[in-house]
């Protein structure tokens, strides 16, 4: 760094305006920037300059005085393979119409705290989605929704509603162990025919046991 031109800058009160290649980025936040004649000038980065600089880039660098000079464009990215836009305080993007992001390539948002979604109406389209929640809790006064297969591997799965109705053409339940009904009244009905059968079939009741047909058949 060439300590003579550096002093000279500094006591130069004349305005301030060139273009340079950035040297440095100091821990204090200030920027050295190195101009055509090899000069190494200290300067802060715009409020307005929303690209991160970085060592190696063509910036503009203007200013009333040395003392005040800023980093107010990045004209030439180094490394242009990957743009940094970010700011000291919080960023805010808006429109008075809308708000659009477009890309070519993949679109990524992350966040190291929330996330957080708002709108009056939300829409999502895709030809494959994934989702991986370690917890979730969802909440909703109304939910429809349309599948062509649905399928559903858990451990454990519980439903509790005061109305339950499933409509279905065909099903088929198969458990492994044990399977319980606890219910006030019981009620099944079949069209055509009921099967039930055990190697060991009970039927019990405290009062009364109704067995009711044109022809029974025991044994």
């Amino acid at each position: 760094m060439n300590v003579v031109s550096l002093r000279a800058a500094l006591n130069d009160s004349t305005p301030v305006h060139f273009m340079g290649r950035l040297s440095a980025l100091m821990p204090d936040g200030r920027i050295a920037v190195e101009d055509e004649q090899g000069a190494v000038r200290l300067c802060r980065r715009a409020a307005s300059c929303l690209l991160r600089p970085g060592v190696g880039d063509l910036v503009l660098v203007s200013g009333p005085d040395s003392t005040r000079a800023y980093l107010i464009a990045v004209i030439e990215q180094a490394d242009g393979a990957v743009s940094h836009i970010d700011s000291a305080g919080e960023l805010k993007l808006g429109g008075q119409a809308g708000v659009s992001i477009e890309s070519a390539g993949d679109v990524r948002i992350q966040s190291g705290a929330t996330l957080d979604m708002k709108g009056l109406q939300w829409g999502l389209r895709a030809d494959k989605g994934r989702c991986h929640v370690d917890e979730m809790r969802y909440t909703s006064q109304a939910v429809d929704a349309t599948v062509g297969r649905f399928r559903l591997v858990g451990k454990v799965f519980e439903v509790v509603a005061d109305r339950m109705v499933q409509m279905a053409r065909n099903a088929l339940r198969l458990v492994d162990e044990i399977d319980q009904v606890r219910v006030g009244h019981l009620d099944c009905k079949a069209t055509e025919t009921v099967r039930i059968h055990g190697n060991h079939t009970v039927v019990t009741g405290k009062d009364l046991v109704k067995v009711d047909a044109a022809q029974i058949h025991m044994g």
